[in-house]
């Protein structure tokens, strides 16, 4: 079991499935990254940390830095943002086309032409 599975394993039930969810989707996305738990969150790390995420009382927390968010800014209307944060609500499907777009456009800002 990975160091983020059994994070998740710890996650109080109610928010699991939508963990668990990121989680699969983040891996399956990134399966070259590194897991790690960095500042006590799940990451993926490919050279530096990609992006992390982690459940909180109200909301799925998607950290994928800055950029994506100012590059996504018309996608992301539907969902409060921060600096360098997204929230997903527990009460709304993922929207999975629009993280694996976060996601690769992290990847490739992160590796450039590699």
């Amino acid at each position: 079991m990975s160091l983020i599975e059994e994070y998740l394993e710890k996650v109080p039930v109610a928010h699991q499935e939508k963990s668990k969810e990121m989680y699969h989707l983040l891996k399956k996305l990134l399966p070259e990254a590194q897991e790690r738990l960095t500042y006590g969150m799940p990451t993926f790390y490919l050279h530096e940390n990609l992006v992390h995420f982690a459940p909180t009382k109200k909301h799925l927390g998607f950290y994928p830095s800055p950029s994506p968010i100012v590059a996504f800014k018309e996608k992301l209307v539907p969902f409060k943002t921060s600096k360098g944060a997204i929230q997903f609500s527990y009460d709304q499907p993922l929207p999975k086309e629009l993280i694996e777009s976060i996601v690769l456009f992290r990847k490739k800002e992160v590796l450039g032409d590699e």
